[in-house]
């Protein structure tokens, strides 16, 4: 059994700096900074600081997880069958590239998911447990009916999906509650996709992919309390709220058949949307890289970054790595591995997540972090949706739910932004303390 005794004093330390870090960052972005609840804040993160300490540090829960892991591992491996079906040949043959791996492996999942998160949607069976997040939530943070709702949703639901479970209350929520809708969709992610980064991160190892499921699955449920604390830093409330905790009974389809034939549409338009933004956002990269490169020739830069780094020459990743290196520090990674994460920091944040971990994946195989303790937090860091294209799927997706309510979402949507990369960020530096 693992115990706390394993935790170094030097990881405690970094891990204070990293907090103290972010939650001066997110108070000099508050609104309102006299009416920050920094009782709610503490509660939240003390949530987080339980939940990781359960998972990674006390061994009967550490191994209950791990068993979920494995499940959902197995669940994923359903996939198979039906990607056997239409990709036989390719599953049964030695063709080894990487569209193959992600059309065959990762794509399916996606679709998969959908439909069955769909039809426990149908059944009620997501709400249930949705609901019973939110109970927890509501009574250790003294949140709304509806934010907490929406932050338990956002667990297992995504930015444009989780609002469907508090629509009654959209037009009446607060600026506050907004805010907490949209930071918990910028800081968590849904089950379909889950599924696609074990792919991107386990490959076709059983043990690699319940490792990351256990990750993964543990930065979605810490994430939730964690977008909490950062709206309710950036956006306090200031209003009186509903505490009515009722979840919408609008469901998703007339019928089960209807519903998994609506979430298969989904997950397929979902998995078409993730090949494309791949394919564009890594061809921009590289057209990019190319022209960096050739600036680098003419201002003699290349050979001088050549020399001193790990880079090649000037580059989009040079620039990333270099620009959020001091960030990723200060949470707790090692000087060695710093300017790596820096580097998937801000591939997620501007371009998207699924680029980032296609890029840790690579960065993983190759044997390119000094410390295994590196690819972890890296994991939890790129674990949400916070990136610049969201604004405008939030808008757009809960502005579709509530017209009158747009102005509001556009004004705080630079905002969630911020909230939600604290979150995943209040996320990576506990579970970094820790180990």
């Amino acid at each position: 059994m693992t115990t706390l005794l394993t935790i170094s004093f030097e990881s405690i330390a970094r891990g204070l700096l990293g907090m103290v870090t972010l939650l001066a960052i997110a108070w000099v972005f508050s609104n309102n900074k006299k009416k920050i609840d920094w009782m709610l804040v503490l509660k939240g993160l003390s949530i987080q600081l339980i939940f990781a300490i359960l998972v990674l540090k006390v061994g009967f829960v550490a191994d209950g997880f791990e068993w979920i892991s494995q499940k959902f591992t197995e669940l994923i491996g359903f996939t198979q069958e039906g990607t056997k079906f239409l990709f036989g040949s390719f599953i049964s043959g030695k063709i080894e590239s990487s569209l193959v791996n992600f059309v065959v492996m990762v794509l399916p999942t996606i679709v998969f998911f959908s439909a069955l998160t769909s039809l426990l949607y149908y059944w009620g069976i997501l709400q249930k447990i949705v609901y019973g997040f939110a109970w927890v939530m509501k009574k250790a943070m003294n949140l709304s009916g509806a934010e907490s709702l929406a932050a338990a949703g956002n667990i297992f639901l995504g930015q444009t999906e989780a609002p469907l479970l508090v629509k009654p209350y959209l037009n009446k929520m607060t600026g506050s509650e907004l805010m907490c809708l949209m930071s918990g969709g910028m800081a968590t992610i849904a089950g379909g996709v889950l599924a696609a980064y074990i792919g991107f991160l386990g490959g076709d190892d059983p043990v690699q992919q319940v490792y990351f499921a256990k990750h993964l699955l543990a930065a979605s449920v810490m994430s939730a309390p964690a977008a909490v604390v950062a709206a309710k830093i950036l956006v306090p409330e200031t209003e009186e709220f509903d505490e009515k905790l009722e979840i919408s009974k609008e469901k998703i389809g007339s019928n089960a058949l209807e519903a998994i034939t609506n979430g298969t549409t989904d997950g397929i338009k979902l998995a078409v949307n993730v090949a494309g933004m791949l394919l564009v956002f890594i061809a921009l990269m590289a057209m990019g890289n190319a022209i960096l490169f050739k600036i680098g020739d003419w201002i003699a830069l290349n050979d001088i970054i050549a020399a001193n780094t790990a880079f090649d020459g000037l580059s989009f990743q040079f620039l990333l790595g270099y620009a959020f290196a001091p960030i990723a520090w200060l949470m707790g990674v090692c000087s060695e591995d710093m300017v790596l994460v820096g580097q998937l920091l801000g591939e997620k944040t501007i371009l998207n997540e699924f680029v980032a971990y296609v890029s840790l994946g690579d960065m993983k195989n190759a044997g390119k972090f000094h410390e295994e303790k590196s690819v972890v937090m890296a994991t939890y860091i790129l674990c949400g949706f916070a990136n610049f294209a969201s604004i405008g799927i939030q808008i757009g997706g809960i502005g579709s739910l509530a017209p009158e309510r747009k102005a509001t979402l556009a004004k705080y949507g630079f905002r969630a932004l911020i909230g939600g990369t604290l979150a995943s960020l209040f996320t990576a530096v506990i579970v970094g303390a820790l180990l």
